[in-house]
């Protein structure tokens, strides 16, 4: 049995196309979702645009939120009407998994960037029966309706703003959760940020709400330097007029206790690493050209006993911070609404020009 439903389709790199499709019932372990909002991240544009060869015709989306509308035979994680906010998928058997970093999943590209199923079929075919590549992050959420995983759906307190709740799954707990997981800012600590879009903003919020005393974002737009000083950023520096190491080691007298990229760029991670001190913590997680590479004088970086590490998804565990996330939201201290802007679903490449523009921090569609 299936049903149609509408969905964005990428049939060719560059563009979506707003049109229908067919969806099959849940699996066993599977869920069928009411899409009320999808966030749309830079990862979906990379994948859009082929910089990371996901297979076309593709329906993305992976930041969605919504209402449980069937549950598969062995699901026991959720009921019918349940608020969900969807996340990554992790293969739940693999030792990271089993050691409680499912965002570090070693079948995570498998899972999440394959197209299909690990078995190889789709939740997704085209309204004449042709393929319609799917399971993106275990969802394809830019749709009316998407089916998803146990594993990767996470129930939300109903009097939370559904709408709002997408892109806690991705881009904000991928910001907050570096801050509070894998570097481990904690109170009285410098900290600082080189890219003030979502996923710099919610890490600003999350080493405020962590206690670090100086938190320093770098950006080169003067309106998102201003947005993060009011959420919470001590000192903003505009990488385009200052240098930003020789800022950052002013306003910390010496080097930041961490700091963290989220632009990819090499070079601005070579800065990063340059602006900690002695002993300092430095971790990446932008999605980065698949030829990128950061240069490091072996012997100085040896010395300074720096730690650089990968972040995928701020090494969250989506069922404990997506639901941290949306407390500290609705006591008013994690605005996440501050850098929204919603757009009808039939915008979505509207919506996808004013995040390339840096006109938008955070797209959110709904679906109507």
């Amino acid at each position: 049995m299936s049903e149609q439903i509408t969905a964005a389709i990428v049939r060719e790199a560059g563009s979506f196309e707003v049109a229908p499709a067919m969806l099959a019932e849940p699996r066993h372990d599977e869920i069928l979702v009411r899409i009320v909002a999808a966030g749309l991240c830079h990862t979906d544009l990379v994948v859009r645009d082929q910089v990371y060869p996901v297979p076309l015709p593709v329906v993305l989306g992976h930041e969605g939120s919504g209402v449980v509308e069937a549950v598969g035979s062995a699901v026991t994680k959720f009921e019918v009407g349940d608020h969900v906010a969807l996340s990554f998928l992790p293969c739940g058997q693999c030792r990271p998994c089993l050691d409680g970093s499912p965002a570090s999943c070693a079948n995570f590209n498998d899972l999440n960037f394959a197209g299909h199923r690990p078995d190889g079929s789709h939740a997704l075919t085209l309204p004449d029966g042709g393929v319609l590549h799917d399971r993106f992050f275990g969802q394809s959420s830019f749709a009316s309706h998407a089916i998803a995983n146990e594993r990767n759906a996470v129930k939300v307190r109903k009097d939370a703003p559904l709408e709002l709740l997408g892109p806690l799954g991705c881009g904000v707990q991928t910001g907050a959760g570096t801050v509070w997981r894998a570097l481990e800012v904690g109170p009285g600590a410098s900290f600082v940020v080189t890219g003030a879009g979502a996923v710099g903003l919610s890490a600003v919020m999350a080493a405020h709400v962590a206690g670090a005393t100086t938190i320093v974002a770098v950006d080169v737009v003067a309106s998102r330097l201003e947005l993060a000083r009011e959420l919470g950023a001590t000192h903003t520096v505009n990488g385009k007029e200052t240098d930003a190491v020789a800022e950052v080691q002013r306003i910390t007298g010496g080097g930041a206790d961490f700091a963290l990229d989220t632009t990819g760029l090499p070079p601005l991670i070579e800065q990063c690493i340059a602006a900690v001190r002695q002993r300092g913590k430095v971790a990446i997680l932008g999605a980065s050209a698949p030829d990128a590479v950061v240069a490091l004088p072996a012997n100085a970086f040896m010395q300074s006993c720096k730690t650089l590490m990968g972040v995928v998804e701020g090494n969250s565990v989506p069922d404990v911070v997506v639901p941290q996330l949306i407390d500290l939201f609705l006591q008013g201290r994690f605005p996440v609404d501050r850098l929204v802007r919603f757009f009808d679903f039939e915008q979505i490449n509207e919506a996808a020009a004013a995040a390339e523009s840096g006109e938008v921090i955070k797209p959110i569609l709904r679906m109507g």
